[in-house]
């Protein structure tokens, strides 16, 4: 949970008789509640809003098997996390639905993140590449689904690699995570289709496996430095 706004004067948790926290919620709050896990909490003079991100204990994403031994956390601090769970918040407010595999990625790192909060950081274990051969059958995948809400373990699966040890491998081969990539590849797919088609762009927008054409028009400008629209106009021969 993440407190977003507000906050109160007073708040105290409680686990088993015992107490996690004495203090204030603020923005910025991180709490992790581990499942099955029951506490109590006394709040006074409360005037907040917060976001709630809810993941399977059964999951089997990176990271999120830590989560299983991680004591109650209350009130911690990540930019990182705080970051994420916002974007994500302000995505599902636009009504925008998020691709399988961009919320499968931020589930993993919010877990590798959460669960370094109560430990001291490990050290990195440096991966490998994909195989040519393997990278190979992972982009052909890519391509012939690129209208499709494309999972990351669906990816993982191609590659015959468990989805840690793919997406570790996939992102020191490409330089790219594999949403990014995902998300490449329908950028640059609409820039042939915006220069070479008079195709609407809410036609593309739905070709390419974007949610809607608001969707598409703000992840091309992130990526691109401009509209859709702008592109191809300025694309155009006469311009």
């Amino acid at each position: 949970m993440l407190t977003e706004e507000g906050g109160t004067s007073h708040t105290s948790i409680r686990h088993e008789a015992r107490s996690l926290y004495d203090g204030m919620d603020h923005p910025g709050a991180l709490t992790f509640v581990p499942a099955g896990a029951e506490r109590q909490g006394f709040y006074r003079d409360v005037n907040l809003s917060y976001s709630a991100l809810w993941i399977d204990s059964d999951i089997g994403l990176p990271g999120c098997e830590r989560l299983r031994n991680l004591p109650i956390l209350v009130n911690k601090k990540d930019a990182v996390v705080a970051t994420l769970l916002s974007s994500l918040r302000d995505e599902m407010a636009l009504g925008h639905k998020p691709d399988t595999a961009y919320v499968e990625h931020l589930v993993a790192l919010v877990s590798l993140r959460v669960a370094n909060l109560s430990r001291e950081q490990q050290p990195l274990v440096r991966h490998g590449c994909l195989s040519r051969r393997a990278l190979g059958r992972v982009r052909d995948y890519i391509d012939a689904r690129m209208n499709s809400d494309i999972s990351l373990s669906e990816l993982a699966a191609v590659a015959d690699l468990a989805v840690d040890s793919f997406a570790r491998r996939f992102k020191a081969t490409t330089g790219l995570a594999p949403y990014a990539y995902v998300i490449e590849e329908r950028v640059r797919r609409a820039e042939a289709l915006l220069r070479e088609t008079g195709l609407s762009i809410s036609t593309i927008a739905f070709r390419l496996g974007f949610s809607s054409q608001s969707h598409f028009t703000t992840t091309f400008r992130r990526l691109r430095g401009m509209t859709p629209r702008a592109y191809r106009v300025n694309s155009s021969p006469e311009s």
